[in-house]
């Protein structure tokens, strides 16, 4: 197994652009899961394409032979049914069987763990998602529970707004709450890249953002 390759999913979406860039600025060899390979334009001798679809099990059993860690930055393709469960399923039963442990992906503020003890305004944007994006919230709090019934090292991530920024701020992370309004793209790639070798939120799902 290369060990320092990493499977990404969802590497051309507009967080997953700054992971991408994050991996191969620490010189990490990296295979991407595209749809749309002809739409790729990085050129890079560490990064190797795999043409595929999260929902489709031989896609991710492609990407992710070989690889040690696999990261999803995922979004919700335009128009399509809610993608998360399906992804999660894939890359649950291709990471078993390829023997492959540590799992890092990012998800929304409206997921809910067992320890959370969410402020009024995270409860408040969390009921929101249920009322006008029921299907994918609700997908994503069932993506959550595969990952949880699953034998991975998992760490999903709960995000607030995401800025589009290459600048960088203090960040914070808490498995209860959500303090902050927004993360830094950077900021994010950098926290997702930090947990490939980090224990600590194993199996665990930490809000992540910034303190302004």
């Amino acid at each position: 197994m290369k060990t320092n390759t990493i499977a990404v999913i969802g590497g051309t979406g507009k967080s997953g652009k700054y992971l991408v860039q994050n991996l191969l600025h620490k010189n990490y060899s990296i295979k991407l899961l595209l749809r749309n390979p002809e739409n790729f334009t990085i050129k890079n001798p560490l990064v190797e394409i795999v043409k595929g679809d999260a929902r489709d099990y031989e896609s991710i059993n492609n990407l992710i032979k070989n690889c040690s860690v696999v990261i999803s930055t995922l979004g919700q393709p335009k128009d399509e049914k809610s993608i998360f469960s399906d992804a999660a399923e894939n890359i649950i039963r291709a990471m078993n069987f390829n023997g492959i442990k540590r799992y890092v992906a990012t998800t929304g503020l409206s997921v809910n763990s067992p320890f959370d003890s969410k402020n009024e305004k995270v409860k408040m944007a969390t009921d929101w998602m249920y009322q006008n994006y029921p299907e994918t919230t609700e997908d994503k709090q069932k993506e959550y529970e595969l990952l949880a019934d699953s034998n991975l090292d998992w760490t999903l991530v709960r995000l607030p707004l995401i800025n589009l920024t290459s600048e960088s701020f203090k960040t914070e992370t808490s498995l209860e709450d959500c303090k902050g309004g927004n993360i830094s793209a950077t900021d994010l790639a950098e926290f997702l890249v930090s947990q490939i070798n980090n224990e600590t939120f194993v199996r665990q799902s930490p809000f992540l953002y910034n303190i302004l």
